[in-house]
């Protein structure tokens, strides 16, 4: 019952051409009927490239290069409003087709985060918009449980690399580098369809600690892991590339 009276209440919102969060809707509207009515985004992650060993002290980081693409119908369009002295609860922004859009409330956050003098200080990011994870790969191929995890977690969307041209995708950034005042109360950030947002491996937190594991394992990236987003498809966030440590350079196991 809960259900179709949600869909009832969302129906009517696009009818009435009200914010979704204006009726109550927490379903994804990509997700239902009313994706018909959307250009809905959808965000992916390629796998982690240019991957290589760094020793530092005790510790041997396994860096690689993460690249979040927007490959949905519409962008990915987040707009954060301070709830805290570093954080903002964050709105999702959808187009319609036709013009307008729909405004979402999600469980996403931004959090005011420092990446090191070194890449610029500190920036309104993304709250665990992605994950990085290696799991051990058995003799038959089967990939297992978690054994190490990356620090990074927060990223910006923006419009960096334009990597997927085509007829739905802007020729020029549309959403550019994130916001660097700490007082701000609003913030946007997103990413066009068509568009990156890639990170190199020597950027802040771009790695795994593997400091004495061997044998064969799946370095795994993973974005919006929580699922705080609202896409139009949720069976394609993860990617994963094997490598064999102690790591040597040489792909796969």
């Amino acid at each position: 019952m809960r259900s179709r009276i949600l869909l009832a209440l969302t129906a009517l919102a696009f009818a009435l051409a009200l914010p979704l969060d204006a009726a109550a809707a927490v379903e994804n509207p990509c997700d239902t009927a009313q994706a018909r009515f959307l250009l809905c985004p959808n965000l992916r992650i390629a796998p982690p490239s240019e991957i290589y060993a760094q020793k530092v002290g005790g510790h041997v980081l396994l860096r690689a290069t993460s690249d979040v693409e927007s490959r949905g119908k519409g962008p990915m369009e987040l707009h954060g409003r301070r709830d805290g002295p570093r954080s903002m609860k964050v709105k999702q922004w959808i187009y319609k087709k036709g013009g307008g859009h729909v405004v979402l409330p999600t469980e996403a956050k931004l959090h005011f985060t420092y990446v090191g003098t070194y890449f610029g200080g500190s920036y309104w990011k993304v709250h665990e918009l992605a994950n990085f994870e290696l799991r051990r790969v058995g003799p038959d191929g089967k990939v297992g449980d978690v054994v190490r995890t990356s620090p990074k977690l927060n990223y910006c969307l923006r419009d960096l690399a334009h990597t997927r041209p085509g007829r739905r995708s802007p020729e020029s950034w549309v959403y550019p580098g994130c916001n660097q005042n700490p007082f701000q109360d609003r913030v946007r950030l997103g990413t066009s369809v068509g568009w990156s947002d890639i990170y190199p491996a020597a950027y802040h937190q771009q790695w795994i600690d593997v400091r004495g594991l061997r044998g064969c394992f799946a370095y795994r990236m993973i974005v919006d892991p929580k699922e705080h987003l609202f896409e139009s498809n949720e069976d394609d966030n993860v990617s994963q590339r094997l490598v064999r440590l102690p790591y040597t350079g040489m792909p796969g196991c």
